[in-house]
């Protein structure tokens, strides 16, 4: 499931009233346009919110966003290359996203409805989240679940710093922890509720710009359990471990 969707915040009306106060003709203005990105990324696994979901198998994830003056639609999907568990079904999951993001001065905000088509198990998540524009760029979203796991909430906590290399590339890193309540999601199997620090993620992440439209970037990174009792869930996976070290590259297209 992928959360980690990058909108793009079509800012507008500032420009606007700086060419009425200038007394210049508006339609001088440049139009906002929709626009669209497309994407695949190849990982050697495929973690979400700590939990390993896949089998020492690589993995691929296309995607495709389009927006327009803040409103946005995505349609994302995760192929595993051996997923035994599912037979000959490897596209495992769909999500679709819609969402809208604003700013202020220099808060960011947004909300959003999740799809998740999954097989064995589909749901629904309603998200808000805000951000900083200040230094570590903070950024703070809560989901909650309204469907298959009513009830179940989210919360993720993320800053993030990019440094720059040379005058067309920068080495981007990021931080971000999560607190999971799960209803009846205690691991000891007894019924009880969850409610933990969960999961830690750390990334970096370099672009390259191959030209106008084009980017490629490698990825890595390292998720690990904030707690016991996240260890004790996240053990319950394939690899049997509470942290992931893993990777990839993905190429966007720009159009």
């Amino acid at each position: 499931m992928n959360f980690n969707v990058t909108k793009k915040l079509i800012i507008g009306i500032t420009a606007t009233t700086a060419l009425l106060a200038a007394g210049i003709p508006v339609a001088l203005a440049e139009e906002e346009v929709p626009s669209a990105d497309a994407s695949v990324a190849i990982y050697s696994k495929y973690v979400w919110r700590g939990f390993e979901l896949s089998d020492d198998s690589m993995v691929i994830q296309p995607s495709l966003s389009v927006a327009y003056k803040g409103f946005g639609a995505n349609l994302w999907a995760n192929l595993d290359t051996d997923d035994a568990s599912v037979d000959s079904n490897l596209w495992n999951e769909t999500d679709f996203t819609l969402s809208y993001d604003g700013a202020y001065e220099k808060l960011g905000y947004g909300i959003g409805w999740i799809y998740y088509s999954v097989v064995g198990s589909d749901t629904q998540e309603f998200y808000g989240t805000v951000s900083y524009d200040m230094l570590l760029a903070p950024s703070f979203t809560i989901y909650y679940d309204t469907d298959g796991f009513a009830g179940d909430w989210y919360a993720n906590l993320g800053i993030g710093h990019s440094f720059m290399i040379t005058e067309n590339y920068s080495l981007d890193l990021g931080l971000s922890i999560g607190y999971y309540s799960i209803d009846g999601g205690d691991p000891s199997g007894s019924g009880a509720d969850y409610s933990e620090f969960h999961d830690g993620l750390l990334s970096a992440s370099m672009s390259f710009p191959i030209n106008e439209y084009v980017t490629i970037t490698p990825e890595i990174y390292w998720s690990f359990a904030l707690s016991s009792e996240a260890g004790d869930l996240f053990e319950l996976g394939p690899s049997n471990d509470d942290n992931y070290v893993y990777g990839g590259i993905s190429a966007s297209f720009s159009f």
